[in-house]
């Protein structure tokens, strides 16, 4: 399963990073150790959208606070990056796609991401995922050096 995260990235070119109870919308609850995820920079803070793709080295559940009552579930991630975006995609790239039911990869994103604008983690879908992967050189879509546990993982 494959992912994608837009929070604050303070340094787009390390080699790993640490979110810290992110809220998890449309299946991003489900995240887990050796899934692939790609990072969006929030332009919210000040980002430019995708610039890197990785694997979770961990996640973690954070606990549900018993004096709420309506509460979005939030993971903790680490994540070792895999490579850097080489071309741009955000929101400026994305918000013409606004219907809902195509199917689109830019849908997707578009509607997970920015109909509400907050920083989330997502699980996306395979047809997404493939489409991510053509904005990183060097490596063909879904290369397994990429992703090397991607497949080989199940639920």
């Amino acid at each position: 399963m494959a992912f994608a995260i837009k929070a604050e990235v303070k340094d787009p070119q390390a080699q790993t990073f640490s979110f810290a109870a992110q809220k998890t919308m449309y299946g991003g609850k489900h995240i887990a150790d050796g899934d692939a995820i790609f990072v969006f920079a929030s332009e919210n803070e000040g980002g430019q959208g995708l610039v890197a793709c990785g694997i979770v080295t961990s996640s973690e559940a954070v606990p549900r606070r018993l004096d709420l009552e309506r509460q979005t579930p939030r993971v903790s991630v680490s994540i070792r990056r895999t490579a850097l975006a080489a071309r741009r995609l955000g929101r400026d790239e994305l918000k013409r796609f606004k219907d809902w039911k195509d199917g689109r990869p830019e849908t997707e994103l578009n509607f997970k991401f920015y109909r509400q604008a907050t920083n989330k983690i997502v699980a996306i879908s395979g047809e997404t995922a493939a489409f991510l992967d053509t904005y990183f050189d060097g490596l063909r879509p879904g290369d397994p050096n990429r992703f090397p546990s991607r497949g080989l993982r199940r639920r």
